[in-house]
């Protein structure tokens, strides 16, 4: 590969591994803005995007072929140097690292204005609907999704755009919990991990943890979960709720039809549900009992430019969260995927382009 080339992955069939390409570097226009990347976080939806589609349940999908255009580059977390820019970019941090918040949209329409573009109908998301991060260059159409981590560790960084924003964004629905309440987070991969430790920041409280893995439940004690329980134990609604009265708030970030069941169940009167996980299912609930209860069931997609820039400096005044992170070289990154597929990664993979 030339120096004037770019080598990425890229996404040629639904349902198949990821191909090498090598390609000349973009011609910038407009605001565009060129990146080096040097850490990419490997996340589930992206095992989701390679399907094609998400499990909605009852045998319905969602189908992202219609949102992906084949062959198509795939990662969103990640951190670049940036090299270049286009003709209208302005002033822009030339030479110098930055987080790339990857939820980008229209920029037009009322829900972009009001700083929500990850709700964007017409969204323009790295690695989902334009290419990403697995490659050693990216292009941001322009310098404003640029977030300074100076100081930083970039390899850890990188997964602050999306298991990072994912669980601050999640938790930040919620609020500071009162005296005495308990919160339950539900899946301890890269995100119910990043969670844990932000917790007490956000809600005030150490959280309990559920998870089939005891691994992932080692790693959520060690991450600073309050306890960490096995979802499997037929006893376990039973117990939590003779122990801790039931949860003020459960964060759900599998997202399965188990998961939301158990959660929902171990709620409080007064409690409240957000389901962050995009594992796949449904549920039925008796409607009389949502008003009974009064109990409040949200959803939580990723967050805004405005939360991402919230987190990271959350980060620098508290510490960096300690979410377990295995740095591959780029050509790695099929490896990496079917590991994760398999269930078989702690915390999170990243992709480092250098190290090839």
């Amino acid at each position: 590969m030339s120096a004037e080339a770019m080598h990425r992955y890229k996404l040629v069939e639904f349902g198949r591994p990821v191909e090498a390409v090598d390609e000349p570097l973009p011609e910038l226009s407009g605001t565009e803005v060129l990146l080096r990347i040097s850490a990419c976080g490997v996340c589930h939806s992206d095992l989701h995007l390679i399907d094609g589609h998400f499990d909605l349940g009852q045998g319905q999908k969602l189908d992202m072929s219609r949102a992906m255009k084949l062959p198509h580059v795939l990662g969103h977390e990640i951190v670049g140097t940036v090299l270049a820019a286009g003709p209208d970019a302005g002033a822009v941090p030339m030479g110098e690292r930055r987080l790339i918040y990857p939820w980008i949209g229209c920029g037009q329409c009322a829900t972009c204005q009001a700083g929500d573009e990850q709700l964007c109908l017409k969204p323009r998301a790295l690695g989902v609907n334009v290419d990403g991060g697995f490659g050693t260059h990216v292009v941001v159409p322009h310098s404003r999704y640029l977030i300074d981590i100076e100081g930083l560790d970039e390899t850890l960084a990188c997964t602050y755009a999306c298991s990072g924003l994912t669980a601050y964004g999640a938790l930040k629905k919620i609020g500071r919990l009162g005296e005495g309440d308990k919160a339950l987070v539900i899946g301890a991969g890269g995100v119910g991990l990043a969670a844990v430790h932000l917790a007490s920041a956000v809600l005030g409280v150490q959280p309990y943890v559920a998870d089939l893995d005891p691994a992932k439940r080692e790693a959520a004690l060690k991450g600073g979960a309050l306890a960490a329980v096995d979802p499997a134990d037929p006893d376990l609604r039973k117990s939590l709720l003779k122990e801790t009265g039931g949860f003020a708030a459960v964060i759900d970030f599998v997202g399965a039809s188990s998961t939301a069941e158990l959660g929902v169940g171990l709620l409080r009167k007064g409690g409240h549900f957000v389901s962050v996980g995009l594992f796949g299912g449904a549920i039925t609930l008796p409607l009389p009992t949502l008003a009974m209860r009064g109990i409040s069931l949200t959803g939580s997609y990723v967050g805004s430019l405005q939360d991402l820039k919230e987190l990271v400096e959350l980060i620098r005044r508290n510490g960096t969260y300690p979410l377990p992170v295995t740095p591959r070289p780029l050509d790695d990154v099929q490896t990496s995927l079917d590991a994760l597929r398999g269930g078989k990664v702690v915390g999170r993979i990243v992709l480092e382009p250098a190290a090839r």
